[in-house]
């Protein structure tokens, strides 16, 4: 439910005039959610709700959906011709200095990057500055309850159990028949998410040798799908707890099918495994600290570390997301590659941590999840972070 007085705090806290929404036809997601209209009530006329750091807010609806945010609090301003639009929400943002849209400089994050150039050209025409609401956008879109935080973590209890029956099941069937299909490997964890509460938008990963060089392989559409001893097997999975306002845990693990890891397998999961302690212990430093951390600079602690070991070409994609009720959530990313991430991590929100290197023979990736609590104290969920390749044949 919308809570005008906390998106009032929240204005106060980033020291703006006002957040202005906007939608037409559903093309601001961000806002219908922040608002509370459901998708099923998206209407087909433009729309402007005000909400100023201090006082009412406004409401700027057509004539003909004039009960469009009736469920919201405010005056409201009717317009029929474009001409009274323009003219009316030039009135609403008399005096107005700051205002925040899900905008952004050059689309320089597509993520948050809603509203389209035309409209940003007519709201300049009255405000002098338009600000992205990208870390507003978090404290309602990425920001966790506790109840949120226990759901992640009985998430993350499955998940983590998840690797123990997928790496059981492929050394019982090579002992057994010799190998066994990527696909086979991924129906036992959807099965074992069914059967401990867990529901998944899509099922996992699970790549085989050169499979796991593609970060975003899908399982069973390589030339050569079965899985035996002396292979390499990366495995990606996330799930969630099937029930409502539950959010996911996302994790990543390698493993080789034989009882000793070769030697270049274990050489390039150390790389990897040092980039991503390297950006959790960035996380932890300056929430120790109090230091204001971007996204990018997340990323750019891992990716440094692939680059000065001679791998940076081979580390093809950002860091990590936020993860919230979709596994890639609304908050902040961990991205100094695909974008310039300048939002804020803030407390109560969880991401992932999860550099790769994928080359031609193979690709290893390891994924954590790191959740920041309200008292600022930094959590990697689900279990112990990998810290070597685990040797298949001889654990199980």
């Amino acid at each position: 439910m919308f809570d005008l007085s906390r998106v009032q705090a929240a204005l106060d806290q980033f020291q703006l005039d006002g957040w202005l929404f906007y939608d037409f036809r559903g093309s601001n997601v961000l806002a219908l959610r922040i608002l509370d209209i459901p998708e099923a009530a998206m209407g087909s006329r433009r729309f402007f709700y005000f909400v100023p750091r201090e006082g009412a807010p406004v409401k700027l609806v057509h004539r003909i959906e004039s009960g469009a945010l009736d469920h919201l609090p405010g005056e409201k301003v009717i317009y029929l011709k474009w001409q009274e639009l323009e003219a009316e929400l030039a009135s609403i943002l008399q005096g107005t200095s700051a205002v925040a849209m899900e905008y952004s400089p050059r689309n320089a994050n597509p993520y948050i990057s809603r509203v389209d150039a035309g409209t940003v050209e007519l709201v300049r025409e009255t405000v002098s500055s338009i600000v992205p609401s990208g870390d507003l956008v978090q404290l309602f879109e990425a920001v966790w309850d506790l109840e949120q935080w226990e759901l992640h973590q009985r998430a993350g209890v499955s998940t983590d159990k998840a690797f123990d029956v997928a790496w059981s099941f492929i050394a019982q069937e090579v002992r057994e028949n010799g190998g066994v299909e990527e696909q086979a490997v991924c129906d036992k964890i959807m099965q074992h998410f069914a059967e401990t509460g867990l529901t998944t938008y899509h099922p996992p990963i699970v790549a085989r040798e050169a499979h796991s060089g593609n970060p975003h392989y899908e399982t069973g559409t390589g030339s050569e799908t079965a899985i035996r001893e002396g292979d390499f097997v990366l495995i990606d999975l996330w799930a969630k707890c099937d029930m409502p306002r539950g959010v996911y845990s996302d994790m990543t693990r390698v493993g080789f099918v034989g009882s000793e890891v070769p030697e270049r397998y274990a050489e390039i999961f150390e790389i990897v495994a040092r980039a991503r302690d390297a950006g959790i212990t960035l996380v932890e430093q300056s929430f120790a600290t109090g230091k204001a951390l971007q996204g990018w600079e997340v990323d750019q602690a891992c990716r440094d570390v692939i680059e000065q070991a001679g791998y940076g070409e081979y580390f093809v994609h950002r860091t990590g997301h936020s993860i919230g009720q979709e596994t890639h959530g609304n908050g902040a990313n961990m991205d100094n590659l695909e974008t310039h991430e300048e939002r804020l991590i803030l407390p109560q929100t969880c991401f992932s941590i999860e550099p790769g290197i994928y080359l031609p023979e193979f690709g290893v990736r390891s994924e954590v999840n790191v959740f920041v609590d309200d008292a600022h104290k930094v959590h990697v969920t689900a279990g112990e972070r990998q810290t070597e390749i685990l040797p298949v044949m001889k654990e199980y």
